[in-house]
């Protein structure tokens, strides 16, 4: 396929998820799938198309004085892609695929002769309505934490201890541009590339086969590092989902002591079976929640680990057509799922035993509000500061920007060059 088709198919796949609200990967899928004579490449091409252009439709949209799928899309390939007007013009009269011609007002947006005076929250790419809340965590930082959130994402791997250390993984992903992350000990990265540029596809390399890395991004990582899982101990990962934080945990445990793996929905379950074989881990227990209760484990944990359910406000660099589909309601319900899984979550803790809080949420009422409710209704657990553990166990790292006064963290992708994660922790007391 040439440019114009690409953008054609993007006009197309954008116009289902703006309108018909659909998911943009089905979205995705369904285009494919209707139109096989398209390879990989093309797909790639077109999927990056959309992705930049939801990561950016707010400011896109103000350039172009609508949100139309065909403007967002040629902004994209002009501004985002740096293009330049005459490669598209170009793009445009020399595929029979491609989208019409530009009209002169698209001409003058696009070349952006004229000033556009941009409100802070589409500077920032961040909902109107949820503006006041970035203001609230960020402050003057609030416009810059939100464009980096409108980025792409790079690929982050856990090197799998069990199996390798990050060495060897590094030296057998040389050719994909690997490195070494800059926080996580085990952390490696490829960094994400511009415009058309095609990511490895890491999952179809050797060592991951045979189990010597994980895909989990690097605050991930750290979160699963702040817990501090040790050889010999007793842990639940209450919401397990599909096993990354749990493989990172055994890790850490060195496949000594036991670990539980729960999650309410069985169906986010499901992956772990095979990553738990791959990987090498033998000290977990898979607790499924329609045939087994976590009775016998109440007050016998030394860590619970709750990576609770939220808005994904943190993920949006991977997910950035969730920011335009969050809403008031869906945040209350998180609010409420959090507060659940708080309360249940607790009880498996013993007593001199911590609980780990994380979202993959920057907003308050998700994070430092839900610490607030929780000490304030359990009067048998204290916060440990976790920007104590951090400046103990990574020392020669550099310190989280986002510290709250009781000592719990925020990672952002402009501040630690991670997706935005919160870690809190707690002790109970008695």
């Amino acid at each position: 396929m040439k440019d114009g088709g690409r953008l054609a198919a993007a006009i197309e796949v954008l116009t289902e998820v703006n309108d018909r609200h659909r998911p943009v990967q089905l979205a995705l899928r369904d285009w494919g799938a209707a139109h096989r004579f398209a390879g990989s490449g093309d797909r790639t091409v077109i999927g990056n198309l959309v992705f930049d252009a939801l990561r950016n439709k707010a400011s896109l949209a103000s350039v172009m004085g609508t949100d139309a799928a065909r403007s967002l899309v040629l902004a994209t390939y002009v501004r985002s892609w740096g293009k330049g007007v005459p490669s598209l013009v170009e793009a445009l009269a020399n595929d029979r695929h491609a989208p019409d011609s530009l009209s002169e007002d698209e001409t003058h947006l696009l070349s952006g002769d004229a000033p556009v005076e941009m409100p802070a929250a589409a500077q920032a790419d961040v909902p109107e309505w949820l503006w006041p809340r970035f203001e609230a965590v960020f402050g003057p930082h609030a416009v810059e934490e939100g464009r980096a959130l409108s980025t792409r994402a790079p690929v982050d791997l856990r090197a799998n201890s069990l199996k390798a250390d990050r060495e060897k993984v590094l030296k057998r992903l040389a050719h994909t541009g690997a490195d070494a992350c800059g926080l996580s000990p085990v952390g490696i990265r490829i960094e994400a590339k511009p415009g058309i540029g095609r990511m490895p596809h890491v999952q179809a390399e050797e060592g991951y086969r045979k189990g010597w890395f994980e895909l989990q991004d690097e605050a991930s990582q750290l979160a699963a590092h702040l817990a501090q899982a040790r050889p010999g101990q007793q842990v639940l990962d209450y919401c397990a989902g599909g096993g990354g934080k749990t493989l990172a945990l055994a890790a850490s445990m060195e496949n000594k002591g036991q670990l539980y793996a729960y999650d309410a929905d069985r169906l986010r379950l499901a992956p772990i079976h095979e990553r738990l074989q791959r990987a090498g881990v033998r000290n977990i227990q898979v607790r499924d929640p329609a045939s087994s209760s976590l009775n016998d484990l109440e007050r016998q944990m030394d860590l619970v680990f709750i990576d609770a359910p939220c808005t994904g406000t943190g993920v949006w660099r991977r997910r950035p057509d969730s920011k335009w589909r969050l809403s008031e309601k869906a945040l209350g319900d998180r609010l409420e799922d959090q507060r659940h899984v708080l309360e249940h979550g607790s009880r498996y803790v013993k007593p001199g035993g911590r609980l780990v809080y994380v979202t993959c949420s920057v907003l308050r009422e998700e994070n430092q509000d839900q610490v607030e409710w929780f000490l304030g209704s359990r009067q048998d657990f204290v916060s440990l500061p976790a920007a104590d553990i951090w400046r103990e166990t990574l020392p020669n790292i550099r310190q989280p920007q986002y510290v709250s006064e009781r000592g719990e963290i925020l990672m952002t992708p402009a501040s630690t060059a991670t997706d935005g994660f919160f870690v809190a922790i707690f002790q109970r007391t008695s």
